[in-house]
């Protein structure tokens, strides 16, 4: 009986200790150093193997979009000064969307950089108060839709995509290399990560996604980046790029395929939700 009772609560401290154990080790996995590289024209990654960083650099300084987990801050400075450039420089930090795993780290980037932060109105209130593993973090500039962020020759605009969080925001550039322009897209996120059915803290959460859809497939993308460097197969991308051959990170259908995955999976989840009730 007492071998019973003990094997018992040993096999119930091992399964409710799993998803914890699995979650540590996806943060590991995502916080593993990349070693910082020029992507296109004035855009540099500075990210980590699993949440991406990228530097955006002009003539007026620097622009910083995203800060990785509260962890990565350290990493994305280092590679901001492994590449040349400085911290001091980044004039404005923008965020992607307000989860734990683009936007905790930017409290600490902040900080050491002295920059704007610079989030949508549907975002701010989440990065400001913070949450776990999401530092608190003032806010200095709240943008809305179709707005524009200027510094040097470069304007990023503000394309907020609701839905995976309520100011989800992709940001969208053009960028010049080898004398050619291109656009750019930094995809914010339309994986589906919070309830689609009875969201009484989200209750127009569906019809955000599916305006989103429609907004994203408007965009013109020949360079197609994101959040999570899986999302664009930044690694296998990486190993292609060389000097004086095409730039493996053009793709003007990319962004078009992503979407239309994304909507299929999104589709997907939304009949399972509503089956389940």
């Amino acid at each position: 009986m007492f071998v019973h009772i003990t094997t018992t609560i040993i096999l119930f401290i091992v399964l409710a200790a799993r998803p914890v154990q699995q979650t540590l080790d996806q943060r590991a996995a995502w916080n593993r150093p990349f070693k910082p590289f020029h992507l296109i024209g004035n855009v540099y990654y500075v990210g980590a193997t699993g949440v991406s960083a990228f530097l955006i650099v002009t003539p007026a300084g620097s622009v910083l979009l995203d800060g990785g987990l509260p962890e990565t801050a350290a990493q994305i400075a280092r590679n901001i000064a492994d590449l040349g450039f400085r911290l001091n420089d980044v004039k404005y930090l923008l965020n992607s969307h307000a989860h734990f795993d683009h936007a905790g780290g930017l409290a600490e980037l902040k900080r050491q950089s002295g920059a704007a932060l610079v989030a949508s109105n549907g975002d701010a209130p989440t990065l400001r108060a913070g949450a776990k593993d999401l530092p608190a973090v003032n806010v200095d500039r709240v943008v809305g839709d179709g707005e524009s962020l200027r510094l040097g020759d470069v304007a990023l605009v503000a394309n907020v995509t609701p839905g995976h969080t309520k100011g989800c925001t992709t940001w969208s550039m053009k960028t010049t290399d080898n004398g050619r322009a291109y656009s750019v897209v930094f995809y914010c996120s339309t994986s589906v990560v919070d309830r689609l059915i009875g969201n009484e803290g989200y209750p127009q959460i569906v019809a955000d996604y599916e305006r989103s859809f429609v907004k994203l497939r408007q965009l013109s993308a020949d360079v197609f980046l994101g959040p999570h460097p899986g999302f664009f197969d930044m690694e296998s991308k990486r190993k292609k790029l060389k000097p004086g051959e095409p730039n493996p990170f053009v793709d003007p259908n990319e962004l078009l395929r992503f979407v239309n995955n994304s909507e299929r999976q999104f589709r997907v989840e939304l009949e399972k939700q509503r089956t389940q009730r």
